[in-house]
């Protein structure tokens, strides 16, 4: 099994472990810190609006959406090195986060202390992705050493000194109260007190641990604003063109469904085979996987597919993962000290989903051939919240209320209701090629009228629907208890957006030929 963290059911000193998990983040995790302008603004507008702002996190271009043509030769460098700025920024991060005092007392600190000697960082990282690139006669992007310089996230808006956090209107996606909520701006953020951070009464001190109050992971979210109320959502809201589904009532209306647990066996670990591979701990959160029980980092293809599987179905050793869900609750799971948990700032106690159904499902215009063995798709973003919309594509909604879907936004379902996680998968192929360098541009998403563009192939449609038990979160004056959260690497703050899902097929080819027959000859097959 590798490297897998497995959960063990023994009673743990919670409090001080949190106490060290908390600490791992400075103490205070999520901190505001004033961003002023420089001196030389002193008396100009600019110092105006830059001192009212807010440093919350830390917002830097993200080279690996970028890297669209990156030679086969130099994929193993060129993704230890995009693995290496994710660490980089978790650290100037988590420096941000234990430095309060230091920046209270020294309008420059963020940029020199922490922003600064970031950008260094980076443009080394940067150079040698270049030089990965150039070795086996690549060209790398015009653009790259301009991608080396990060900005602060102000708390008040998604801003960074002037600098626009998103501000987008991608693929039809409204950004005015996206999802149906009120106040929600650019990114589908709500900055009317992001981040939950309600300076009235916020500890200042530690920020209770990280353990109820607004703190939420660590003290570096969730937060009040995080959450609403399902029953506050209009139905048939959501609009992300991106999550429809890719059946309906002509083409290839089959369904296919795996039968593969809920990951009773409590695999988990915090890499990413597919963005991170020879990279522990490369996605600094946990994963659930189901199906496949050789997923690590450092799994090959030959590891996967010779693999056991949870999956009824032997023919089914396809991986499927997604980030845990943790409790806010005070309590904590057994890799509140390690990376990818307490180091990282994901603490809480790991819930498994009650339910884990995995669907395939047929294209609108047309029949569904077959997808390739090793295939690799990722639907969301765990960046979204830096990043932006672009390539967010997660629901969460209720049971029972499931025409009811945010995407920036934790649902508190009633009483009787239980939490749902909603994933559809790009189902679109090139027809060459099992991944590409920014794991995107080999797989896309049908068009409003079901159709694949530019000479895409219709593949069979993952959909993923993951159903929780967890206590609906309580939101007294503006602070939340007893939250629950997606883990994220740390500057993400454990925001909704960020979710995301992930796949690698390694089915049997005849259990693959079956699937296609049966979906697109309009049958219901398991």
């Amino acid at each position: 099994m590798g490297r897998n963290t497995r959960k063990r059911r023994t009673p743990m000193a919670t409090k001080a472990i949190a106490a060290s998990a908390a600490l791992a983040l400075g103490g205070g995790g999520l901190i505001w810190a004033n961003f002023y302008a420089s001196a030389h603004e002193e008396n100009s507008a600019n110092q105006t609006k830059s001192a009212g702002a807010q440093v919350a996190t830390i917002q830097c271009p993200d080279v690996g959406q970028s890297l669209t043509d990156v030679p086969d030769g130099a994929r193993q460098g060129v993704d230890k090195e995009l693995a290496n700025l994710d660490k980089q920024i978790s650290e100037a991060y988590t420096r941000l986060a234990s430095t309060r005092q230091a920046q209270a007392g020294d309008s420059g600190f963020v940029n020199n202390a922490i922003l600064g000697p970031l950008k260094s960082k980076r443009t080394a990282a940067i150079d040698r992705i270049g030089i990965n690139i150039k070795r086996v006669g690549g060209q790398a992007p015009d653009n790259l050493a301009e991608m080396a310089e990060c900005q602060g996230m102000a708390a008040d808006a998604n801003t960074t000194d002037g600098q626009a956090g998103g501000d987008q209107n991608q693929d039809g996606q409204n950004q005015d109260g996206q999802d149906g909520q009120d106040g929600q701006n650019q990114d589908g953020q709500n900055q009317d007190g992001q981040d939950g951070q309600n300076q009235d009464g916020q500890d200042q001190g530690g920020q209770d641990q990280g353990q109820g109050g607004n703190g939420g992971q660590g003290g570096n979210g969730p937060a009040a604003a995080d959450f609403v109320n399902i029953e506050d959502v209009q139905p048939n809201s959501r609009n992300l063109p991106n999550g429809l589904a890719a059946n309906g009532d002509g083409g290839s209306t089959g369904t296919f469904t795996t039968q593969c647990g809920t990951n009773e066996n409590e695999n988990r670990n915090s890499d990413n085979v597919i963005v991170a591979p020879g990279v522990s701990n490369g996605a600094q959160h946990q994963h659930d996987y189901v199906g496949n029980q050789n997923n690590n980092a450092f799994a090959s293809d030959e590891d996967l597919e010779n693999g056991e599987t949870t999956c009824q179905n032997q023919g089914d050793k396809s991986t499927y993962f997604w980030p845990v869900i943790r409790l806010q609750d005070g309590s904590d799971d057994i890799d509140a000290g390690q990376p990818g948990g307490g180091q990282d700032g994901n603490v809480g106690k790991i819930v498994e989903p009650s339910q884990a159904e995995l669907k395939f499902v047929g294209n609108k215009t047309s029949d569904v051939v077959a997808m390739p063995k090793a295939l690799r798709i990722i639907t969301g973003d765990a960046k979204s919240f830096t990043n932006g919309l672009n390539n967010a594509n997660t629901s969460w909604t209720c049971t029972g209320f499931e025409d009811r879907q945010v995407t920036d936004k934790y649902p508190i379902c009633p009483e009787g209701s239980s939490m749902v996680r909603l994933s559809n998968f790009q189902s679109c192929w090139d027809g060459q090629n099992i991944d590409s360098a920014n794991h995107r541009t080999h797989v896309d998403f049908v068009e409003a009228d079901g159709s694949c563009s530019n000479g895409f192939q219709a593949i069979p449609q993952l959909q993923v629907r993951l159903v929780y038990d967890v206590p609906a979160p309580q939101i007294n004056n503006g602070q939340v208890q007893n939250a629950f959260a997606v883990d994220s690497f740390p500057e993400q703050l454990h925001k909704p957006i960020t979710d995301h899902n992930d796949f690698i097929n390694f089915f049997d080819e005849n259990v693959m030929n079956e699937m296609v027959q049966c979906i697109n000859n309009g049958e219901n097959c398991q």
